[in-house]
């Protein structure tokens, strides 16, 4: 499979990722959702306890496994595929609460493409939301986690600029044209 057509799109939480991806998927881009937030509302839709507020190790463990599933059930794509998260987001999650290689089991392995796209701290337009129930400061700490995660593991990152949805699409489809 062709995992180079596979574009991360991580950063912080709250930065407008999200966002992006429905730009990109109104433009008939192929996109998967956040792994994370699918499965904080499947968990609060029962009496599950992966979730981050409750369980963090556990949350991990499942984010793990259902971007594991994403990857799989793409078949060889024709074009760009755009993550909002995925596999690296979660191990390198995994590996800050544990200390376990999590990284270096999944991150080497399983590669997208080699640009990686990261949504800085946006403060202005960040909200706590019920399935994002974490301040502005945690969400600052994890992507300063993730600058340093993606190059380590030979990504080159691209910030993504403050600027609206279309233009972030344009920018992100710029870049990866050339």
């Amino acid at each position: 499979m062709n995992t180079d057509r596979f574009v991360l799109i991580s950063g912080c939480s709250g930065g407008g990722k999200s966002t992006l991806l429905l730009e990109l998927a109104r433009r008939g881009y192929a996109t998967v959702d956040e792994p994370g937030r699918r499965i904080v509302k499947s968990e609060m839709l029962g009496e599950g306890l992966a979730l981050p507020w409750v369980d963090e190790i556990s949350f991990a463990r499942h984010v793990i496994a259902l971007a594991l599933t994403d990857r799989e059930t793409i078949s060889d794509p024709a074009g760009w595929v755009f993550f909002d998260r995925g596999l690296i987001d979660a191990a390198a999650a995994l590996q800050h609460l544990t200390s376990e290689p999590a990284l270096a089991t999944m991150g080497q392995a399983l590669r997208y493409h080699s640009r990686a796209f990261l949504a800085p701290p946006w403060p202005e337009i960040y909200a706590v939301e019920p399935e994002r129930r974490h301040g502005l400061n945690a969400a600052i700490a994890e992507y300063r986690r993730l600058l340093d995660v993606y190059p380590s593991l030979g990504y080159e990152v691209i910030i993504l600029p403050k600027v609206s949805p279309p233009e972030r699409a344009d920018f992100v489809l710029d870049i990866l044209a050339h």
